[in-house]
């Protein structure tokens, strides 16, 4: 079996998690960071709150010059961008369809997603939704940048969400049981198919329900 279809080691027993605090920024790289900061802060409502421009990485120390951006959100968190300042984007993964590496972003309720929807479509952006997650419902765009955003309304209450939770582990640990399978069925030649879950939470987008 090829080795790169492993999953990762899980860590040692004896090794403490992190205490992850929160988000403290998501950093992508922009086209121009006058067109993004219209984008997010005129747009989407985000101010602009600090900026850092340097012509070497810190963290590499190689030559590149850069200007960052950080917009921040309510809970004090940030999304950043860097501006290369040769006007071009982040190519998108050639294997990956365009919809899943996204963005996701929490607003108040349902009248602020469809008001967001509203101001978008002026502006000439194309949005899909309001979709219906159960948890939570979500319109979907693409910003300047090709980044794929999502706008989301939660609907499901703290107590909804820490009773859905309780089986989280148990799905996870059955969906990995079967794609252990699943692999030593392609290592063998009998399977070309992807892997599908044995449940379908949802149905009402088709195929089957379990």
């Amino acid at each position: 079996m090829d080795l790169s279809d492993s999953p990762p080691p899980l860590p040692s027993a004896g090794t403490a998690p992190c205490h992850i605090l929160g988000l403290h920024h998501f950093a992508w790289r922009c086209r121009d960071a006058e067109e993004t900061r219209h984008f997010y802060e005129d747009l989407l409502g985000l101010p602009l709150y600090h900026i850092i421009q340097s012509d070497h990485v810190p963290s590499t120390g190689e030559f590149c010059p850069y200007t960052h951006i950080f917009f921040r959100m309510a809970d004090g968190s940030f999304i950043a961008f860097f501006d290369l300042g040769d006007d071009a984007i982040s190519q998108p993964s050639p294997n990956t369809p365009a919809w899943v590496n996204h963005l996701a972003l929490q607003v108040g309720s349902v009248a602020e997603l469809e008001a967001a929807k509203a101001r978008l479509q002026a502006e000439g952006v194309e949005v899909l939704g309001v979709t219906d997650h159960h948890i939570f419902k979500s319109i979907y765009f693409f910003d300047p940048n090709g980044i794929r955003v999502e706008l989301a309304a939660q609907q499901a209450s703290p107590e909804q969400m820490q009773a859905a939770s309780l089986d989280a582990h148990a799905r996870l640990a059955e969906w990995t049981q079967r794609k252990q399978q699943w692999r030593q069925q392609r290592a063998e030649g009998r399977t070309q198919g992807v892997l599908r879950p044995a449940r379908n939470d949802r149905p009402e987008y088709g195929g089957r329900s379990g």
